[in-house]
């Protein structure tokens, strides 16, 4: 068997053991990136040799972390000091991170080895990595679709075995719908789980570092290292972190799912309803107890997120004005328009530098939610609008907490179809954000949730067989519960060991 065809778990195993070194399982990697990404673009950098030097750290010093040399890719927008972060955006462009984020901090510790920056869209709003001012990703199974976003590239790598672990960001499921997308495992943790230091901010309340991997067990390796108080984010939780590797199981007994009957809706694709009744049924094999529930506050969580999100926008990204660091536009004085206007010279030159510098730095997706969030903020509206989403965020954090003193987890789809076609919802703002209808209702409570493989649709003229992908959503802090329950889950059934063929040679 080859390296790249091993999990996160069996490699820091066969390192343990000696079986092979860092340096090996490194260059696999490495080996494969080069081979593929130039068609799949799910890396915006990758450094072969500085990925190589780092895993020859690890082997002559002996290291003894717990991810000691197992090669982990990074979306680009969190910081890694001395590396460009630039959020998928030419306003970052040339950005050199002076830091480390907390996450990349204590993953260090951890002796893991950062392979590389992975495509997103710009700023993390997009639900297709369409956006990236740098090209578009493609999903593995299908270079023709779209691997979600806005962490596309990070969940593509990993569905493509182009690295075994990656970090994405979610904010309204920017984890968990490129996972369904790609066919890998995806967790968006609870708010306050993981650092956000050193995570550029798209929606302050609602983002959250989340982790790619095949399979639930990956996951909970990295998050047993990830997860943590961080006295340098103010929202950082002190809950008390377990051991999320030492709590999988696969016995499920006693544990109650709910399975929401709004989430049967309309435009729901008849595959993942079907792959939602048979995963009801694995599931209860295995001991858990699935009924039926009702949630309908979550019929309004997509026009709350929307214009939550776009109105933590507005505010986050106005410090991009061409002033401080980042791109700045060369503006051209002009002169007739100057000597027209009773605004003084100087005032006139920074007023143009400021509009031309957004106008150019910013894409149009991020400029749309942008002019959203500030509308909704304006005077005569904010009532109207934003003070009514964040009135129906409340109810749903509400309901959700009801729900779960009769349930312990919430299953439903990840997403209403698979992937779609590159360039099929592009034109159509609406229809790629009603893609998020099951994802932000998460976001909106802080509430951790998991996608992971349970099935494919079926093959069409112009696409073959696309994955699917199914959601578990559980109160603050069940991480645990969340990883249990998906990896009985993965036990029992192969979804997760599936992978793409790429140009002849299996991912």
């Amino acid at each position: 068997m080859s390296l790249i065809e091993l999990s996160a778990f069996e490699l820091v195993e066969g390192l343990k053991q000696g079986q092979f070194s860092a340096q090996e399982v490194n260059s696999s990697f490495a080996d494969q990136v080069d081979l593929h990404d130039s068609k799949l673009k799910a890396f915006l950098r990758f450094d072969r040799q500085e990925c190589l030097e780092q895993a020859a750290k690890i082997d002559s010093t002996g290291s003894k972390g717990n991810l000691a040399g197992i090669p982990i890719a990074v979306k680009d927008v969190i910081c890694i000091e001395g590396q460009k972060t630039t959020c998928g955006s030419r306003m970052l462009e040339e950005f050199v991170a002076p830091y480390d984020a907390t996450l990349i901090s204590r993953l260090r510790k951890s002796d893991g080895v950062f392979l590389g920056k992975t495509n997103m869209d710009e700023f993390a709003m997009g639900s297709s990595t369409e956006n990236s001012a740098f090209g578009r990703s493609c999903n593995p199974w299908h270079f023709g679709s779209v691997p979600g976003g806005s962490s596309g590239g990070a969940a593509s790598c990993v569905a493509a075995s182009l690295t075994p672990l990656s970090i994405g960001s979610d904010t309204g499921g920017s984890v968990r719908q490129p996972a369904a997308f790609c066919g890998v495992t995806g967790l968006k943790p609870t708010y306050g789980r993981v650092s956000r230091y050193g995570l550029i901010a798209f929606a302050s309340s609602l983002d959250q570092i989340g982790f790619f991997a095949r399979d639930a067990r990956d996951v909970a390796l990295i998050l047993n290292e990830s997860a943590g108080h961080d006295q340098r984010d103010s929202t950082s939780s002190r809950e008390p972190v377990v051991d999320y590797l030492g709590s999988l199981g696969s016995d499920l007994s006693g544990l109650k799912i709910g399975l929401p009957i709004e989430y049967q809706s309309e435009g729901l694709s008849d595959e993942i309803q079907a792959s939602v009744v048979e995963a009801r049924r694995v599931l209860e094999s295995l001991g858990a107890e699935v009924s039926e529930i009702s949630l309908p506050m979550t019929q309004y969580g997509v026009a709350a997120y929307y214009l939550i999100a776009s109105c933590e926008a507005s505010g986050n990204l106005a410090r991009y004005d061409g002033a401080h660091y980042g791109f700045r536009a060369n503006c051209q004085e002009d002169q007739k328009s100057r000597s027209a206007s009773s605004t003084p010279p100087d005032a006139n030159r920074l007023l143009e530098m400021y509009c031309q510098t957004r106008s150019k730095g910013f894409g149009p997706e991020v400029k749309r939610r942008i002019m959203l969030g500030t509308y909704a903020l304006s005077a005569g509206y904010y009532d109207a609008y934003y003070l009514q989403a964040l009135k129906i965020r409340r109810l749903i954090q509400n309901e959700l907490r009801e729900t779960f003193t009769k349930v312990d987890l919430i299953l439903g789809p990840t997403t209403p179809t698979p992937a779609y076609r590159i360039g099929e919802k592009s034109k159509d703002p609406l229809s790629m954000y009603l893609g998020d209808i099951y994802t932000v209702v998460a976001n909106l409570a802080g509430i951790p949730a998991i996608s992971f493989p349970a099935g494919f649709s079926t093959e069409k003229a112009d696409q073959p067989a696309m994955p699917i992908g199914l959601q578990l959503q559980g109160p603050a802090f069940a991480e645990a519960e969340l990883l249990k329950a998906t990896w009985a889950f993965q036990n029992a059934t192969d979804w997760h060991q599936r992978r793409p063929v790429l140009d002849g040679v299996v991912g």
